[in-house]
């Protein structure tokens, strides 16, 4: 990918001729990524995601590349495999793992070198109660389709406060994809998907960082910052150790930083800072404004005008009325012609005719 495109891919603006320098102060560098641990356990061979666990603190759940079978591994941050998860699902190509708040364990079959597949799929287990191997957990499956066709993927996302998944398509080059399913998968029939955003070429994973306004994106060579909102956006990138990096996952629960690991027997897994955003980048609004808001504002400014037309309406009716009939004068005529009811006598006339003076 050329500098033109990743400087573009990130927000910022191409000089198009010389102009005059400014000197920005420089911030300190982030640290330099170290090694956490190595995955030496034979079983996994291809790790190509990586999760952490919401149940157990320094544990993290990841996968083999298509060609396993269906089952998740669970290492500590000393590279120690703790659990085997293995249940009975056709799986095709496992390509990411997944953790939701609840500790919902989710498990993307959404490769496919040859986008000749109809639908994807997501499983899901529960993280045990106990760190120990586990066959024929009880699983669910949801079904997905994309809306314009086939893609290859390797990047399932989950909202940490909504829960709602995302996958982001895999691209030799160009521009790929991020794609919404709905707020709520449902397990019958298949989910259709929506295309929200573009996304950066050779996307291998990804994660939500905990406060749901950030998620970060691997490469086989770096990672990228993206600002979450109504439209993602590249706002930041750093370089990773070099490998095939395919696996990112958040460090902690807290503060700012992320694994990295590649494929591969023996792999190393690493932890570095989150890139941080570059200078004069915006972030996307992150909570998106509802469709009728605008009608509802208009609506409701009509309904102000119209209530004080009525209002105002009605006191010129009243004062009208005042001017018209002074206080006592409707009174003091009922009385008269009460009066002269009773008496026998013709009703008083309101207006009496002026009479002419004689002559």
């Amino acid at each position: 990918m050329t500098a033109v495109t990743l400087l573009s891919l990130a927000g910022a603006a191409v000089p198009a001729g010389s102009a005059t320098a400014i000197t920005l102060p420089q911030a300190d560098p982030p640290p330099s990524p170290t090694k956490l641990f190595t995955i030496r356990d034979a079983r996994i061979d291809e790790s190509s995601g990586l999760a952490k666990s919401q149940k157990y603190e320094d544990l993290w759940w990841t996968v083999n590349d298509s060609g396993d079978t269906a089952r998740v591994f669970g290492i500590n941050n000393t590279g120690k495999l703790k659990a085997v998860l293995s249940f009975k699902a056709p799986v095709k190509d496992v390509e990411a793992v997944a953790v939701d708040k609840d500790g919902t364990i989710y498990i993307a079959d959404i490769g496919d070198n040859k986008a000749d597949r109809d639908m994807i799929e997501v499983y899901t287990i529960p993280e045990p109660d106990k760190l120990a191997d586990a066959t024929s957990v009880k699983f669910h499956r949801f079904d997905f389709k994309y809306p314009d066709g086939a893609h290859d993927a390797e990047t399932l996302l989950i909202n940490p406060q909504s829960r709602q998944l995302f996958f982001v398509t895999k691209v030799a080059k160009g521009l790929g994809g991020i794609y919404a399913a709905p707020e709520t998968a449902s397990r019958e029939g298949t989910n259709e998907l929506t295309k929200i955003a573009e996304g950066p070429a050779g996307v291998t994973d990804g994660t939500f960082m905990p406060d749901g306004q950030v998620v970060v994106l691997r490469s086989y060579v770096d990672v990228a910052r993206v600002a979450w909102g109504e439209a993602p956006k590249v706002v930041g990138r750093a370089g990773t150790p070099l490998a095939q990096g395919e696996s990112v996952a958040v460090a902690s629960n807290e503060g700012n930083s992320i694994l990295v690991g590649s494929e591969g027997k023996g792999s190393a897994v690493y932890e570095m800072a989150v890139p941080a955003a570059k200078a004069g980048t915006t972030s996307p609004s992150a909570t998106p404004t509802p469709k009728n808001a605008a009608a509802d504002s208009g609506d409701t400014k009509k309904s102000h005008n119209l209530r004080w037309i009525i209002i105002g309406a009605a006191l010129f009716a009243f004062v009208i009325t005042i001017i018209t009939f002074p206080p006592g004068r409707r009174e003091r005529l009922d009385r008269m012609a009460e009066n002269a009811r009773l008496t026998g006598q013709a009703p008083p006339n309101e207006h009496p005719r002026r009479r002419t003076p004689a002559a």
